[in-house]
């Protein structure tokens, strides 16, 4: 552990990569930087990975907990974005091959009263057309499901996208051409 004085900055100021070079080396507050900067993002992806709010809890705690163990093995020239996004999707790409996935649709929060959307034919619309958009998203197939919520959800870029999967950049596109058509094609009678 470094010793802490007055002259060191902040860990929440340092980029991803002098902090996970810091926890490499055992530094535990560094590495709680890395969770902190990072979990949020992460949960959501787990969570339209995963259809489920637990089972996407687990994968990224499972994630961090692999992570921590594996800092040793860490590049550091790659981003540590890109490197924690991998051990997630890889994390749920394993639950979902362990079970079948459920088509869960989560609960729409009552809107303010007086809203446009609060009239029940409206927010009848709107939960149909959630409804459909999880079947089609749902539908698609895992590395399509994958590269879409990457990109439109995570906003990694292309190149991002390809390291975190293992494929190539020419892939990626391939496979957010086919997500986006398939998308749209299922969600053209809701426009």
């Amino acid at each position: 552990m470094t010793e802490r004085t007055g002259f060191r900055p902040l860990e929440a100021d340092l980029p991803d990569r002098l902090l996970a070079v810091r926890a490499a080396e055992g530094d535990t507050d560094s590495f709680a930087v890395l969770v902190r900067r990072h979990s949020r993002s992460l949960l959501v992806l787990a969570r339209c990975m995963l259809d489920s709010p637990q089972d996407a809890e687990e994968a990224v705690q499972d994630a961090f907990v692999s992570a921590w163990r594996r800092l040793p093995e860490y590049r550091h020239g790659a981003e540590f974005r890109t490197w924690i996004h991998r051990i997630t999707v890889n994390r749920c790409l394993t639950v979902r091959r362990r079970r079948p996935p459920p088509l869960s649709l989560e609960t729409v929060v009552e809107p303010a009263a007086g809203d446009a959307w609060s009239q029940p034919a409206r927010c009848a619309e709107q939960d149909a057309a959630t409804a459909a958009l999880v079947r089609a998203l749902a539908e698609l197939d895992a590395g399509q499901r994958v590269c879409w919520l990457l990109r439109e959800l995570q906003g990694l870029t292309y190149k991002e996208i390809a390291h975190v999967t293992r494929t190539s950049e020419q892939t990626v596109r391939g496979r957010l051409f086919r997500a986006r058509r398939s998308l749209q094609e299922a969600m053209d009678p809701w426009r």
